[in-house]
């Protein structure tokens, strides 16, 4: 398998408040991240995924971009997928963001709603989706279940399971949530840390609920169209198949999923549920990150700084969890690195896809690959995650003990 790479060193962009136009560094004195450029194309002869597409920015613009190796696993395959077959991933490539969409979507507007004071993170499920709790229930489930709250949902700690194989018996997205809301909960709320696709499902709905329009509408309205990412999205056209990396190798249809989500519960779900479904590009991440980073300085226009330091905060709830509202913060053996700050949070995805955030050292790490082309059983990308987070931390520890 060959591969290629691209790299732009500090080239201005344009952050999303039109008057911020920067580049904090001489273009001429840029961080070297050629041990980057070294470690994913290494990673790609390694079998990690067949390709990538990588960034490592500020608040401030880019300081490099990188694709690797190819969009499909090799020509045959990519024939069949009518990709060229020497496709290389770039700032453009779609990926499949699995649970990415958990923070970039979901949690990205309920954090709008609260910050426009639409829904609050002590609110229950109950009151905005009574489904959840209804009359008709034997009175502890009642109980237990009137107890959960938005914020305990963000947290992973309503004590709903992790995952169900609902996408057996459920084919439409309302045939979907109608299963969730009448699943019983497993433990006491906020007792128990338990990563919950289930809640997310179901925290989509409520956040479709409150700001009165759909889940992926919302995304829209409130995030991406603002934020200028016009290449975030759910159920992508076939127009767009040619930029897309496609995922695993169907074990029923013998064909590669390509363009359609690749979580089996999201896509019994159209493709439209708050715990997957998104695809997206390092360039459009990009902007959110930037955005972030923007709006904990209090630059930003669109986001609240107080709201946004809650929502990243970890919450120590219960305790040991490394949890914040949505995000999650660098942990033992977790994918930010050991040299990321205390303060990072970050997310990863099923598919092969993460995403770090340090305001301490002004910096966002990207890595979008379909590691799970053409299986899931491939686990390389784990240490692919720190070593990459590593090195590009490392870089830029480098270059400012340098400059003055």
């Amino acid at each position: 398998m060959s591969f290629m790479k691209f790299s732009h060193r500090y080239i201005p962009v344009w952050v999303l408040t039109p008057a911020l136009l920067a580049c904090s560094v001489n273009p001429g004195r840029a961080p070297d991240f050629s041990r980057v450029d070294r470690l994913l194309a290494a990673a790609v002869k390694d079998g990690a995924f067949p390709g990538c597409a990588a960034a490592v920015g500020s608040s401030s613009g880019s300081y490099w971009t990188g694709g690797f190796g190819t969009l499909a696993l090799d020509r045959k395959t990519a024939g069949k997928l009518s990709l060229p077959a020497a496709a290389v991933p770039g700032p453009g490539t779609l990926y499949d963001l699995a649970s990415l969409t958990k923070v970039i979507g979901t949690t990205s507007v309920v954090a709008a709603l609260v910050q426009e004071k639409k829904l609050a993170l002590e609110d229950t499920v109950a009151s905005h989706l009574p489904a959840f709790a209804p009359a008709s229930l034997e009175k502890k489930n009642r109980e237990l279940k009137k107890k959960v709250t938005v914020e305990q949902l963000l947290l992973h700690t309503s004590g709903l399971p992790s995952w169900k194989p609902l996408y057996e018996t459920c084919k439409s997205y309302r045939e979907l949530l109608k299963a969730i809301l009448v699943t019983p909960l497993e433990a006491e709320p906020g007792s128990l840390y338990r990563y919950s696709d289930l809640g997310f499902i179901l925290l989509g709905e409520l956040a479709a609920k409150t700001g009165g329009k759909p889940l992926a509408a919302l995304e829209e309205e409130l995030v991406f169209r603002p934020l200028g990412m016009k290449n975030t999205l759910r159920n992508p056209p076939t127009s767009r198949k040619r930029r897309i990396a496609p995922t695993e190798l169907d074990k029923e249809t013998k064909e590669y999923i390509h363009g359609t989500v690749h979580d089996e519960n999201a896509r019994a779900g159209e493709g439209i549920t708050g715990h997957a479904g998104l695809f997206s590009t390092s360039s459009d991440l990009s902007r959110l990150a930037r955005e972030l980073l923007l709006a904990l300085k209090g630059k930003s226009r669109r986001l609240d700084r107080k709201v946004l330091e809650n929502f990243i905060r970890r919450k120590n709830s219960p305790g040991g969890s490394s949890r914040a509202l949505g995000w999650d913060t660098p942990s033992k053996r977790s994918s930010a690195g050991e040299l990321a700050s205390r303060k990072s949070f970050g997310h990863t995805g099923f598919t092969g896809t993460s995403i770090w955030i340090d305001p301490e050292n002004d910096l966002y790490i990207i890595l979008l690959s379909n590691r799970v082309h053409p299986t899931r059983q491939n686990r390389k990308i784990s240490n692919v995650r720190r070593a990459f987070a590593n090195e590009a931390v490392s870089a830029l520890n480098q270059y400012r003990k340098k400059t003055p």
